[in-house]
């Protein structure tokens, strides 16, 4: 990530930026745009979190354990059933020889 930062014109382009004009290195000033940048991520990760465990049982605020999206017992029609075994026990007869 930070490596696509310096390429543009970003915001972690102008912080290593002002890192190296402060007297910083290069290695430190992008030591200090990945820490940067990982704050950024954890952040979000923790927002993330907070906003799931906010969420209903569903994962959508709103949603309960009535709800279609939570069901655990799906209805299935006539056709979706497996059948209860097969249909013959008896095997194919051979077909005749063409001449």
């Amino acid at each position: 990530m930070a490596v696509v930062q310096l390429r543009n014109a970003t915001e972690g382009r102008a912080s290593f930026d002002a890192k190296r004009a402060a007297g910083k290195t290069s290695m430190e000033s992008m030591r200090a745009l990945k820490r940067r940048l990982s704050n950024v991520v954890y952040a979000r990760m923790v927002e993330d979190q907070k906003r799931r465990e906010a969420a209903g049982p569903g994962g959508h605020s709103g949603t309960t354990l009535q709800s279609s999206v939570t069901d655990l017992t799906p209805d299935i029609g006539s056709s979706d059933k497996p059948l209860p075994g097969p249909a013959t026990s008896q095997p194919k007869p051979a077909l005749p020889a063409v001449s």
